[in-house]
């Protein structure tokens, strides 16, 4: 509110004193004038402008990156995640193998005045990705995700997928040999559950030959300088392909980006 009203007050007197300087009867008189005011009023305008549109500087970033409230959210924000998979470990029929946490704080833009894509509208945004890899036997299937949704059912558990969501239970009744496609068919074997795309449950597939998609090893994307970057592997010696050879088979756990820390402009 008070960088608008800033940019507001130098911009109403800039009109009122062009509206001054045209008016009938007064141009000749004024000109000069008008000229004079125009020029020292267009100073503190454009610094105002530039001032409002500068993007935050590298140092700004950074503190608030390591700002008490940017920590606090960050662990809060790792603690959820952190729930959500060890719920799987201790609930479920799946081996907790490996954890991958990606953090990284970005600086706004500086102002964009045309076709803005939000980028100019904050100092600071935080976001987290948290992977989760997991094995299990290839033939036992159909148990070990009833055994998810199963997990899912208690009132207090952070899983998302229990048996009220119906395609959880016809993928059950897939791999059990009950039901054909779950997707119709000739839509082949299902690859992952997902709830509204906050969790994505994917796995690998076992029935589809030669074509079956498998899961991929991690995508690293950032590299760790806390507290503007932080890159986990837990534990980093171990590998999806590891975790395939003594299972069999691997699941893995996303949870959707979460902007748990931002401070706007």
């Amino acid at each position: 509110m008070a960088t608008t009203f800033w940019i507001v007050i130098p911009v109403l007197a800039v009109l009122l004193v062009s509206v001054a300087v045209v008016w009938p009867g007064a141009r000749s008189a004024r000109q000069q004038q008008g000229s004079r005011i125009r020029h020292v009023i267009g100073v503190p305008f454009t610094i105002v402008v530039a001032a409002c549109g500068r993007a935050p500087s590298e140092k700004t970033v950074h503190r608030l990156a390591d700002s008490p409230e940017a920590t606090k959210a960050r662990q809060q924000a790792e603690l959820a995640s952190r729930d959500v998979i060890a719920a799987r470990d201790a609930d479920t029929p799946l081996s907790l193998g490996l954890v991958v946490l990606q953090d990284v704080c970005t600086g706004g833009k500086a102002k964009e005045w045309f076709f803005s894509n939000g980028d100019d509208r904050y100092k600071i945004r935080c976001e987290m990705y948290v992977t989760a890899y997991f094995g299990a036997d290839p033939r036992s299937v159909a148990d070990t995700l009833d055994g998810v949704i199963t997990a899912g059912d208690r009132a207090d558990s952070p899983i998302p997928f229990n048996h009220d969501f119906h395609y959880a239970r016809m993928v059950v009744d897939y791999y059990r040999g009950n039901t054909g496609d779950p997707q119709g068919p000739g839509t082949g074997e299902p690859t992952h559950l997902s709830n509204a795309g906050s969790v994505t449950f994917f796995w690998d597939q076992v029935r589809s030959g030669d074509t079956r998609e498998l899961i991929e090893e991690p995508s690293l994307v950032a590299y760790h300088d806390p507290p503007m970057k932080r890159l986990l592997l837990e534990p980093a010696s171990t590998s999806v392909a590891d975790l395939r050879r003594e299972h069999g088979m691997v699941f893995k756990i996303t949870m959707a980006v979460n902007n748990y820390f931002t401070v706007r402009k």
